[in-house]
């Protein structure tokens, strides 16, 4: 009998013992890492944690210092953030890469308008970039009153609902969300999660960041738990309750002796 060892990896975005240096600094130690497609995996942490760093890597601003980066299967390797655009890695970042005076659609085809004729005649198709525009966001549930209105108009959670279309509509397989949710209120949040969900049901690999177990409990298919730059601790959404996901985060036997700490305070 023949036994076969090759194993497809059907990960859309795999990291093995990636290692991050700056010089003497080791920002990211051994982290490893899956994403599957049509899931939403959350990565918590503080401050400091290192999820900046992760980012910059899935977005291919850096390059790993050790370890391997692979992309459905294959060995990553950008040179620059539009590498790993073009290779189906989308990043939304908290600043969403906007501009506030131009119009929501003139903010959807941002790097990438629609253009009709030949050179040296070419020029920018206005109608087919707004009738677009408008049916996209309309796809993803996202009524948008007037794509030429201004993007700065919207509310925070419209303007994640529009760069989350956006990243969906170019055919990401991968979205990276960069804490979309850290300066939003309770009704706008839970917009925002709601297009999360939305991009999952399509089947693209989500890569949720956040600092916020409450908000990633609620879209999470799995969750990676970041600490000083090592991956301390990973859950299923089956394995794991909301309460045990907040108490891990906040510390556990950390938060206890805090907690004993200050009660030996108040008492004295």
């Amino acid at each position: 009998m023949t036994i076969d060892n090759t194993a497809v990896d059907t990960a859309a975005l795999r990291l093995d013992g990636v290692t991050m240096r700056f010089g003497s600094v080791i920002a990211l130690s051994d982290v490893s890492m899956h994403v599957d497609p049509g899931t939403v995996t959350c990565v918590l942490g503080d401050n400091g944690a290192g999820k900046s760093t992760l980012i910059k890597i899935l977005s291919g601003v850096y390059t790993p210092s050790d370890g391997n980066f692979l992309l459905e299967g294959n060995k990553a390797n950008f040179s620059s953030p539009r590498d790993a655009l073009d290779q189906g890695i989308a990043t939304v970042f908290q600043d969403l890469a906007t501009v506030p005076l131009m119009s929501v659609w003139r903010n959807f085809f941002l790097g990438n308008e629609p253009t009709k004729g030949v050179f040296p005649f070419r020029r920018l198709n206005t109608k087919y970039a707004k009738d677009s525009c408008k049916t996209e966001l309309m796809d993803m549930g996202i009524d948008i009153r007037d794509p030429d209105q201004a993007v700065g108009t919207l509310s925070g959670g419209e303007r994640q609902a529009v760069a989350i279309a956006r990243a969906v509509h170019f055919g990401a397989k991968v979205l990276i969300l960069d804490e979309p949710t850290s300066a939003l209120g309770v009704k706008q949040s839970g917009v925002v999660l709601k297009y999360v969900l939305q991009a999952k049901e399509r089947g693209v690999a989500v890569v949720f960041i956040t600092h916020n177990p409450h908000h990633a409990f609620l879209v999470g298919d799995r969750f990676f738990l970041l600490n000083r730059g090592k991956m301390i601790a990973q859950y299923e959404r089956a394995d794991v309750s909301r309460e045990e996901l907040v108490r891990a985060m906040a510390g556990g036997a950390e938060l206890d002796a805090l907690a004993h700490e200050i009660e030996t305070l108040t008492t004295d």
